[in-house]
């Protein structure tokens, strides 16, 4: 087995004989960028899903971030920025959900402090 030989040019780059556009470089770190930072979050969201413990998670802190990750699926689809869309997409379907799940955890223990039984 060789080496593949690279080749960089102004606007284009080649592997071997396969030669990819600038943009197209940029595109597939885009997508590259996006699968790993939404796969960094799965495992956590997988585990608070699995569990439904969210006393660990700052209400302040996941509420800023979610509406945070909901401007990044705005900018993504302003540009037409697929990688970004799609990230940002699945990322707030998964924080939306662990907000909830913390918003009712908390709702439902500030009740069972206070013996509230109203709904």
């Amino acid at each position: 087995m060789g080496v593949a030989a690279w080749r960089c040019g102004h606007d284009r780059a080649t592997v071997g004989d396969h030669v990819m556009s600038a943009s197209g470089w940029s595109e597939l770190l885009g997508y590259l960028a996006a699968a790993l930072t939404t796969a960094s979050f799965v495992p956590q969201a997988w585990l608070t899903f699995r569990t439904g413990d969210v006393r660990g998670i700052s209400l302040g802190m996941y509420s800023t971030f979610t509406v945070g990750v909901a401007l990044w699926l705005g900018y993504g689809l302003a540009l037409g920025a697929w990688p970004i869309v799609i990230a940002n997409a699945i990322t707030l379907a998964l924080a939306a959900s662990i907000l909830a799940m913390k918003l009712l955890g908390d709702r439902t223990a500030r009740r069972s402090r206070t013996g509230s039984t109203d709904h």
